[in-house]
């Protein structure tokens, strides 16, 4: 075929075909591998910054002169706005496709990383977490989805293991970092919230040249709707997980929300790098236990997780109650196992029950129960810290996770004599 047939002179500009343009495109796309990695980076990146603001909650504490329940606001303000989100919009990429969805949510991601960096007072913290628990929101589900499609055809698993374990390893990264951040750099804000904001924009960049997963269908508008809508292959696993969404979720929230008040009240340590190692350390062996035990039997691993959470959570206890901190560590290093591994679990017994174009709904579902159980038990135990104090609040805290794991535990039992 000639040049000139190949383009179209027009007042001297030449115009590419349409099909030639179509190939240009395609050819700019990422293999599936490619965008599988990409995207698992980009979901890792959410979650890190969930957990990052976490040791500088007590610096703006320190700046700003505030009541400390104003924390518990921050913190708990975000999964309410997440929780919103997900019953508005955690369908919504099931019928406009995975890819629109995820770059409006790490669009909204860079905006909050700027509010955060900006910010002159406790306010726009929680107007930053605000924003952030809406970004998170929309990724969260959508991005276990595309996980799983993304993932290669042997490897589906891993699509779903990946799908679990990054939120739980992003959130122990970022907490980490940035109490390293706040130990050893004399601008830790600066750096943590400009090194975000730049991944999510490099997240985008991934998004926008990974292939669709999903075919477009009606019905995008009906479902804004806020409900709450499990496949129905699904809804009996799904009921009988609820304990143990309870059981791992309320741990991430006593770990993430109270732990630095905790360090700070009970043992007295003011240390960004402790404050980040606790927020850690449940999230981080949480995130190794669920990779390790990929292909491990799902069912089984449920059971042994949820005794895990009972004993490390009674560890734990024992070391706020006595103010022993390796007690405390060790407790949150047993217990996050018990976390990681089980929810990993969890989602790889439910993936395979939705078929594709319903399976950020099941996703949806999983994470609002999860962040319900992340969010009001704090926000609860933020109110209660005034009224009854904080070594009270804890220890009850630790005994409802603990009551939660033990019917988890008896309940995924009987499905597995079955």
């Amino acid at each position: 075929m000639s040049t000139a047939e190949d383009t179209l002179a027009t007042g001297g500009i030449l115009a590419v075909r349409p099909e030639r343009a179509v190939r240009s495109r395609r050819s700019l796309r990422l293999r599936p591998i490619a965008a599988f990695t990409g995207a698992a980076l980009a979901f890792v990146a959410v979650a890190l910054a969930v957990g990052a603001p976490s040791p500088l909650f007590v610096l703006y504490e320190q700046e700003w002169g505030f009541q400390p329940w104003l924390l518990t606001v921050a913190f708990a303000i975000y999964a309410v706005t997440l929780l919103i989100t997900l019953l508005i919009a955690g369908s919504l990429s099931d019928h406009i496709g995975r890819r629109p969805v995820l770059i409006g949510a790490l669009a909204l991601q860079v905006v909050a990383m700027l509010i955060f960096l900006f910010a002159p007072d406790i306010g726009w913290i929680i107007g930053a977490r605000s924003v952030q628990g809406v970004a998170t929101g929309a990724a969260m589900s959508t991005f276990t989805a595309a996980l799983v499609e993304l993932a290669p055809e042997r490897h589906k698993k891993l699509g779903a293991t990946i799908g679990s374990t990054a939120p739980v390893g992003g959130i122990a990264i970022g907490a980490f970092l940035t109490g390293r951040a706040v130990q050893f750099v004399s601008q830790p804000t600066a750096l943590v919230f400009v090194t975000l904001a730049l991944l999510f924009v490099a997240g985008i960049l991934v998004v926008v040249a990974s292939p669709e997963t999903v075919e477009r269908r009606p019905g995008a508008v009906r479902s804004l709707i806020p409900r709450l809508l499990v496949p129905r292959a699904a809804r009996r696993e799904f009921v009988g997980a609820i304990p143990l969404f309870l059981a791992t979720w309320m741990l991430a929230g006593l770990f993430i929300g109270l732990s630095p008040s905790i360090l700070h009240g009970v043992f007295h340590l003011d240390s960004g790098l402790l404050n980040g190692a606790i927020v850690a350390v449940p999230p981080a062996v949480g995130a190794l236990a669920g990779l390790l035990l990929t292909r491990a039997p799902a069912r089984l691993t449920v059971v042994w997780s949820m005794a895990a959470i009972l004993v490390g959570v009674a560890v734990a206890a024992v070391g706020i109650g006595a103010a022993l901190l390796p007690l405390l560590f060790i407790g949150a290093t047993v217990a996050g196992a018990g976390f990681g591994a089980g929810f990993s679990a969890m989602l790889r017994i439910l993936a395979p029950l939705a078929p594709n174009d319903q399976r950020a709904e099941l996703f949806a579902g999983v994470f609002l129960v999860s962040y319900l159980a992340y969010g009001v038990p704090a926000l609860v135990a933020g109110e209660l810290i005034t009224v009854v104090g904080l070594l009270p609040t804890a220890l009850g805290y630790s005994a409802a996770i603990a009551i939660a794991a033990v019917v988890a535990l008896v309940v995924q039992a009987v499905k597995t004599r079955r």
